[in-house]
């Protein structure tokens, strides 16, 4: 019987966390797991038959295990990357392991026809190109900053002619370093006038720059709209790069056609979730003041002030895919 919520993350994850809370607040059964665990913490046995034409079996952690026909909804969060689970493998070993792991037991996770997913892997992967977003924005009717996405140096100076100041911003974060830790290359202006044969070695993402007011980060979760205004006290191109205690928080109203446009654009990635980011160059009544930046369609939103609400709504569709005639058993590892 489905009655059950599947959480896939990593152990340390303050956004799960909040969403698992509100699921214990009204006993909704909840099973979390990380798949980089695989191994002695973390073991199943999954079957699948001409005349069971459903993946069926049990997965075990060392504190909960769960049959496979009781998920009704996958919260599908930010696992470790198999890699981590096998580092200590010879290069090719590794590859092997994780490439198996992922395949093997991800693609079963991936592939529970009974369950709601928040988000499926496939539609994030999908919505997780800026090129895609972007057109998906313009099409929808959405305000973007004039784009260019080059690795010629005489394209981008062009661009530049053409719209005076722009930024520079990349396309994904950095990759791990060797020695674990993860960095960021915020968005910057940038000289034209020092672009060089370097150009040519990738892609590069410019757009002219907008001269915003304010940054405005809005959450989407089903059909419930959350919006944060984000004002930085020097007016910082990036709002992430500073102090974020010194970041002034403010509910805003978000237009009708703006709010139509966001809950369009989840429909047509299949997504039932995703954080949209704005720069907004007045007060917020006019649409035209909205200008899209980018959706995340993991993105993280426990920081925000209005994250109880958030998980809520995350509660709200994830409990309704549960038969209520199973009593709940909470969250452990």
């Amino acid at each position: 019987m489905a009655s059950t919520i599947l959480v896939v993350t990593a152990l340390e994850d303050v956004t799960a966390d909040r969403v698992i809370h509100a699921l214990n607040e009204r006993d909704v059964p909840v099973v979390r797991v990380d798949p980089a665990d695989i191994g002695t913490d973390l073991a199943f046995g999954f079957r699948l038959g001409q005349n069971a034409p459903v993946w069926a079996g049990r997965l075990r952690t060392p504190s909960r295990e769960v049959d496979l026909r009781e998920v009704a909804a996958v919260y599908y969060r930010r696992p470790t990357p198999y890699t981590t689970r096998f580092e200590h493998l010879p290069p090719q070993q590794q590859a092997f392991c994780a490439a198996e792991a992922r395949h093997g037991l991800g693609g079963v996770l991936n592939a529970l026809r009974m369950a709601t997913y928040v988000n499926h892997p496939h539609a994030v992967a999908r919505a997780d190109f800026k090129p895609a977003q972007l057109q998906r924005f313009a099409v929808s009717g959405l305000r973007i900053p004039p784009t260019l996405i080059t690795n010629e140096a005489d394209t981008a100076r062009k661009f530049a002619a053409d719209h005076g100041r722009i930024v520079c911003k990349t396309f994904r974060g950095l990759p791990r370093s060797e020695d674990g830790h993860t960095g960021a290359i915020w968005t910057q202006l940038v000289d034209p006038d020092s672009f060089d044969e370097s150009v040519t070695v990738t892609a590069h993402l410019f757009q002219a720059e907008i001269p915003k007011r304010a940054d405005v980060r809005i959450t989407v979760v089903g059909h419930q709209v959350f919006a944060q205004q984000i004002v930085t006290p020097d007016g910082a191109l990036d709002w992430r790069r500073g102090d974020w205690d010194e970041l002034s928080h403010s509910a805003i109203a978000v237009p009708a056609t703006i709010e139509a446009a966001l809950l369009a654009y989840l429909e047509f990635f299949g997504l039932v979730f995703g954080c949209f980011d704005f720069a907004l160059t007045g007060d917020g009544d006019d649409p035209d003041d909205w200008w899209a930046i980018e959706c995340n369609p993991n993105g993280q939103w426990g920081w925000l002030p209005d994250a109880a609400h958030i998980a809520e709504a995350f509660a709200d569709i994830l409990s309704n895919t549960v038969r209520k005639e199973t009593p709940g058993h909470g969250d452990a590892r």
